[in-house]
């Protein structure tokens, strides 16, 4: 029996079998880690039912509503240690996590019940859960709805009026949003580079009266736009708190609130299963689209998603050519001597530098002294505000270019190594340079092991965090790097990324509990973007590997 098992392991097919199980493994880990992190990330957006139940803590009898968000069994003896009055005799307690909103009332989001303190546990159908744009959401009863002070409607009315009148409200606060964001963001802009102008004019001793005028009567134009909008908006605040509903809290006392300051209204009890499904589309795209709210705990990530997709995008146009042509010259011009080892070896070290030198680098060389030097040399009038002198888009995507230049240059130089010698001396032998060669055979032929590099190069760079922390990302960016305004991409701007947004609601907010849904929903969505990019690259060189195939054989 052992000269087989000897015989087995020398025909290589123990190993084989050895390397097929681990990398199942591996898949299965990470399909497993995936998963988890769906779940625990998406479920958070589908509306869950709503617990009334009467809890009894040290004789004192309180009403609790909320959702059931966590579940726990501790040992009594634990509980006993920490202060908590168990019944003797008790070796397990079982606790539920309730999270019961009302932040601006109770002051917290959560609290944990013992199992045993709860009784007459119900999800009355009439129990409403409100998305509200400050203090989270507020669980309790509808009781009417009111207009100017009046009430307008009250009992099983109410509920039908108070969809209807908080469609309006949304409807009137998009046009809010809208202004300004579009219309009085374009003015206050206009106004700042007015300001820059007339300093730059002064600068150079040319600030003629004609000049002045010039500018006075163009700031002027824009003022009066702003007064247009400016009323307009004071007439849609007026209109957006018109309205207002009175709802009856856990305590029973009453909780009257605007509609301006309520998202949605919900009903979870008595919702079914596909009015929940409808519900939670909207609650993911919300997530998707909207900017983020409440020190990024509620809302959405849109501008995180849009920094991340952008700061790759331009990371990957800087970093292509570089390290292509670096590649290029080592393995095609420079001589194979001492030096070009070295500077091979000085290449692959880099690769496995910490990420975080290559931001204090980036910092010090890029921020401060580069973009300082751009700043006095270009925009003088800005001083002493800086411009490119501070961390922004174009010195996050030259960080992480640099950071992954290793990866390209590598990844090509392999590509241009495994090219046959033949085709280049045919080439040559047909009368072109070697110019030509390289740019109409070699390089095309290796395009495929360039896109590897390139593949690579995104899935380390939209990950990274550490170097991005100190030379661009920002916890909440007011305006995105890319909008309307001339000259439309303002690489100076400072952006949100998915990779911080994880590391601020996960370990910098003031709500953890309330975020922690989030920091698992932003985990996944920061994987499908890496992996949509990745699939795109990985799309175009399986294409391009088709296409000089026949060349290659």
């Amino acid at each position: 029996m052992s000269m087989k098992v000897r015989e087995y392991f020398k025909s290589g097919e123990a190993w084989v079998w050895m390397n097929a199980g681990a990398v199942t493994i591996c898949l299965i880990m990470v399909v497993g880690l995936l998963g988890l992190v769906a779940v625990r990330g998406l479920g958070h957006f589908w509306p869950a039912n709503i617990l009334q139940a009467q809890y009894t803590d040290n004789g004192a009898v309180q009403t609790v509503i909320g959702e059931v968000y966590d579940e726990k069994v501790d040992t009594a003896q634990r509980l006993r240690e920490a202060g908590v009055a168990i019944p003797e005799g008790q070796e397990t307690v079982t606790r539920y996590s309730i999270k019961q909103g009302n932040r601006d009332l109770t002051g917290q989001d959560f609290r944990w019940v013992m199992a045993t303190g709860l009784s007459k546990q119900e999800y009355p159908a009439d129990l409403v859960r409100l998305e509200r744009y400050e203090w989270g959401n507020l669980y309790g009863r509808l009781k009417s709805v009111k207009e100017s002070g009046a009430e307008v409607a009250s009992g099983p009315a109410a509920w039908a009026e108070l969809q209807k009148r908080l469609e309006r409200s949304n409807g009137i606060h998009e046009q809010v949003i809208a202004i300004e964001k579009g219309d009085i963001g374009r003015i206050n802009y206009a106004l700042e580079n007015l300001r820059l102008d007339e300093r730059r004019l002064e600068l150079k001793g040319k600030l003629t009266d004609q000049a002045r005028a010039d500018l006075t009567a163009r700031r002027d134009a824009l003022n009066k736009q702003y007064e247009v909008l400016n009323q307009k908006l004071q007439t849609l605040n007026q209109d957006v708190s018109r309205d207002s509903a009175v709802f009856t809290v856990a305590d029973g006392s009453e909780k009257e609130l605007p509609l301006g300051k309520i998202v949605s209204a919900l009903r979870p009890n008595e919702m079914g299963v596909l009015a929940k499904a409808a519900a939670y589309c909207r609650n993911v795209w919300a997530f998707l689209t909207d900017d983020p709210r409440e020190a990024n705990t509620e809302g959405g990530v849109f501008p995180a998603i849009f920094g991340t997709v952008l700061m790759v995008l331009l990371m990957t146009v800087l970093v292509t050519p570089l390290g292509v042509i670096a590649a290029v010259y080592l393995r095609e011009y420079a001589s194979q001597g001492i030096v070009t080892q070295t500077v091979r070896i000085a290449v692959n070290n880099l690769a496995g530098v910490p990420s975080i030198v290559y931001g204090v680098f980036g910092l010090g060389f890029f921020v401060y002294f580069l973009g300082g030097s751009i700043d006095r040399l270009f925009y003088p009038e800005a001083a002493p505000a800086p411009v490119f002198g501070t961390p922004g888009l174009l010195w996050a995507s030259i960080t992480l270019a640099l950071l992954t230049l290793p990866v390209v240059i590598v990844s090509t130089e392999e590509g241009l190594s495994r090219i046959p010698r033949a085709l280049k001396e045919g080439s040559l032998a047909l009368g072109a340079t070697k110019a030509e060669t390289l740019w109409r055979v070699v390089l095309p032929m290796a395009t495929p092991s360039i896109m590897t590099g390139v593949i690579l190069a995104i899935a380390r760079a939209a990950g990274e965090v550490a170097p991005l922390m100190l030379v661009g990302v920002v916890k909440l960016a007011p305006t995105l790097p890319l909008d309307g305004n001339a000259p439309f991409l303002h690489m100076e701007r400072k952006f949100m990324h998915l990779g911080f947004h994880i590391y601020d609601v996960g370990f910098q907010s003031p709500n953890v509990e309330a975020a922690r849904p989030l920091v698992y929903a932003t985990a996944f969505l920061l994987v499908l973007v890496v992996a949509a990019l990745n699939l795109s690259a990985v799309a175009l060189r399986n294409r391009l590997r088709e296409k000089y195939k026949a060349l290659e054989s």
